[in-house]
């Protein structure tokens, strides 16, 4: 009897499937765009904003456009002229890096990359993974750098475009992530001289902008130097970005600390851990879980201000652009150029954000 109501009740349900796949999308567009007067308006606003902007968009960057083909044909059509990135590529991706020794900077983005990607699984997180990042970056800087080995060198000056955004951004990230968990513990630590000093810290570097930490760096930290010592330009900017990202990532970190009870600490406190052990193995896996997301916005944030750097003429990306577009024959063609830096920043932060919300995923799952 039971089968027999079973079965009836499977060939009811699946009666009811077809008429409910056919009035689907009507049915939502009626609930979710005209359900109704305000609503209806904006939808019919919206598709008529459109139907004004995307025809003649695809029309100028894909119908009209040039792709491989001189300045002056650009100027004479009406499209968009694509040709700016192919006709200046090199050095709006290496800036003044030596032409002919293009192939190193380009093997070391490729070996940053990799090492990415690598520290995407989970599995990979070992301590031998800390001894990888220390070779990476060492045959990194010595790709960019030379010097030994029978490579040329190559002065920092000269360094430049994509490999200098990449370099200052996860070197950044690298370094002021732990510095600003340490940051956070000292502010929350019981004794007042760790603590003071950390709250001083962190509330000075968040109450002025990055730009005139990248100003001291350049300008008043060599000041203090003692006469013939020079620090390197970079090493000073890469370490106002970390300055910087490391306070924010502070309280960050703080307020994750705040959102776990009392309870995991009396547990781990009953457990007999001291005060390394709790924090390595208790509280901050939870805290650090919690606070991905905004984390992330922050990282995401510091890889968009290394732009800042081109005020203490560092040639980023950003400013190699600028100066292609300074040429004469490019002249006008800002648009395109642009558009193209604008698709590399959102690969990369996408790809940041993308990953952010996976690993939120399978820490909570």
């Amino acid at each position: 009897m039971s089968k027999d109501k079973s079965k009836n009740n499977k060939i009811h349900i699946e009666g009811l499937k077809a008429p409910i796949i056919r009035i689907g999308i009507i049915q939502w567009i009626r609930v979710n765009l005209f359900n109704g007067v305000l609503n209806s308006i904006l939808t019919i606003v919206m598709l008529f904003l459109l139907y004004k902007i995307v025809p003649p968009f695809i029309k100028w960057a894909f119908i009209d456009s040039f792709w491989f083909s001189t300045a002056k044909e650009c100027r004479a059509g009406d499209g968009a002229c694509w040709s700016i990135i192919p006709a200046n590529i090199r050095f709006i991706i290496f800036g003044f890096y030596p032409h002919e020794l293009h192939w190193r900077p380009l093997l070391a983005m490729i070996m940053m990359v990799g090492l990415l990607l690598y520290c995407k699984n989970r599995d990979n997180w070992k301590k031998s993974l800390v001894y990888i990042w220390i070779s990476g970056l060492f045959i990194m800087g010595l790709l960019m750098k030379g010097g030994l080995f029978g490579l040329t060198s190559v002065d920092s000056d000269q360094w430049g475009g994509l490999p200098l955004t990449l370099m200052l951004s996860v070197f950044g990230m690298v370094a002021a992530y732990p510095l600003g968990i340490l940051l956070a513990l000292g502010r929350r630590s019981k004794m007042p001289a760790v603590k003071t000093v950390c709250i001083i810290y962190i509330e000075l570097i968040r109450g002025v902008p990055l730009i005139s930490l990248l100003f001291m760096s350049a300008i008043l930290f060599p000041l203090f130097l003692p006469q013939g010592v020079t620090v390197n330009k970079i090493i000073r900017a890469q370490a106002a970005i970390i300055m910087f990202t490391a306070a924010y990532i502070a309280e960050v970190v703080r307020g994750g600390l705040q959102a776990i009870t009392r309870g995991q600490y009396e547990a781990a406190e009953s457990l007999g851990l001291n005060y390394s052990q709790k924090m390595r193995l208790v509280i901050l896996p939870q805290a650090l879980k919690i606070v991905i997301p905004p984390t992330v916005g922050i990282l995401i944030s510091a890889f968009k201000d290394t732009s800042l750097v081109v005020i203490i003429a560092l040639y980023e990306i950003l400013k190699t652009t600028r100066t292609t577009l300074s040429d004469p024959a490019w002249m006008g063609f800002s648009t395109e150029a642009y558009i193209f830096v604008a698709m590399i920043y959102f690969v990369c932060c996408y790809s940041m954000s993308n990953y952010s919300r996976r690993l939120e995923k399978e820490l909570h799952s």
